[in-house]
């Protein structure tokens, strides 16, 4: 067991063993480097970031030294460490993050939930990569050839990744993710994310979102929505007008010329106290007694703990104008999961911090940041005896 205590009680050996062998990881041969290390090694790179190779790797076993359980083991070589996660590969990391991110809230745990549903939110970002041909040709970058008479666009310096997450939006931990080129619509990206939605959740969205096949796509799991129309995207024609003001009506797809596929919504619009920007709504909630207009259009600002998260992740874990430093895609994916996972395990640790405390804390008033410090500190600590299996899920999910 390597010295990374905080992402072991999360991640466990036994469990790591698993994905490994499920992957066809496990080595036929005693190696320097195993698999089981290069797990927790590129879990550390996410935990340390932005570290070097050497840096990290001392950290990671900084513990197993301490103590003297390292024996003869010798520090490799930053060329076998990059053979090691090469051979690693990223679909390990994404296996253990689908085995292990799930909703983590309690339903007693009021801040999570809205009038008995668990409130979840779904956006996409970017991340930059390493500048490489093979980065480039695989996900692409911002930029390209504008149309006749439009301004040249300006080429970014980097290529990107697009990673759309599904959050639960109470405890910023994100239990689903799709990633894909920066040219692939967050939409598109983001379609496959029903696999985690289902029954009991509110799904809160940016006006990016809507369209009639994501719509379909994510209802048809059992979960409700609540997401942003952008402006004269839709025909809205009030079909039974409600008394809170927001009406039920009928959405059309692009190709439905005839108008015989619609999806039946409701509707509400409302502005902001400054009156600049109206916002119109689609919720699949049709019952206005049970779900009032005014508390849904209150309710939606809770769409923005999403942005908090991926400040969290981008900005204060990965680091500000951090770029990726894997040369080919399938490294750049690694770490992506790698990140993730980490983050996960700090929300997971944030939650149990939470409700350690006497008053029953929304996570919302911990600082990630001091998580993060304090769990770059416990790293540097010798290990301790961490569980044999993982903490059990409290709503399992099936995923493909």
């Amino acid at each position: 067991m390597v010295s990374v205590g905080v992402l072991a009680r999360v991640y466990p050996a036994g469990l790591v063993d698993q994905v490994l062998e499920s992957c066809e990881r496990v080595e036929r041969r005693s190696r320097l480097l195993p698999a089981r290390l290069v797990m927790y090694f590129v879990l550390g790179m996410a935990l340390f970031s932005p570290d070097p190779y050497l840096e990290v790797m001392r950290k990671t076993t900084f513990g197993l030294r301490q103590i003297g359980l390292l024996g003869a083991w010798s520090e490799p070589s930053k060329p076998s460490i990059f053979l090691a996660r090469r051979r690693l590969g990223s679909e390990p990391l994404r296996e253990l993050f689908v085995r292990a991110a799930v909703p983590l809230a309690d339903p007693v745990e009021s801040w999570a939930f809205w009038r008995g549903l668990r409130l979840m939110a779904v956006d996409g970002t970017c991340l930059d990569l390493a500048d490489t041909a093979a980065n480039e040709e695989e996900f692409g970058r911002h930029g390209g050839q504008p149309k006749a008479g439009k301004t040249p666009y300006k080429r970014a310096a980097f290529p990107q990744a697009r990673v759309v997450g599904l959050v639960e939006c109470g405890t910023h931990a994100i239990v689903d993710a799709q990633v894909s080129a920066y040219t692939v619509h967050e939409a598109v990206t983001g379609r496959d994310l029903a696999r985690s939605m289902g029954p009991g959740m509110l799904v809160l969205g940016d006006r990016g979102l809507p369209g009639v096949d994501l719509w379909r796509a994510w209802s048809a799991s059992g979960a409700d929505l609540l997401l942003r129309l952008a402006n004269r995207r839709y025909r809205l024609d009030p079909e039974q007008v409600l008394p809170d003001g927001s009406w039920i009506t009928t959405i059309h797809g692009r190709t439905d010329h005839r108008r015989e596929h619609g999806i039946t919504v409701r509707a509400l619009r409302y502005q902001l106290d400054d009156g600049q920007e109206t916002y119109t709504l689609l919720t699949t909630l049709l019952d206005h007694e049970l779900y009032p207009g005014p508390e849904l259009a209150a309710l939606y600002t809770e769409r923005w703990e999403i942005e908090t998260t991926f400040k969290e992740l981008k900005t204060q874990q990965i680091g500000a104008n951090t770029v990726l430093t894997s040369k080919t895609p399938d490294g750049v994916l690694q770490q992506i999961w790698g990140h993730l996972l980490v983050h996960y395990a700090l929300r997971v640790h944030m939650l149990e911090a939470a409700r350690a405390n006497t008053d029953a804390l929304d996570p919302d008033r911990l600082s990630f940041t001091t998580c993060l410090r304090a769990a770059r500190r416990i790293a540097l600590m010798p290990p301790a005896d961490f569980p044999p299996s993982p903490p059990q899920p409290l709503h399992p999910r099936p995923r493909s």
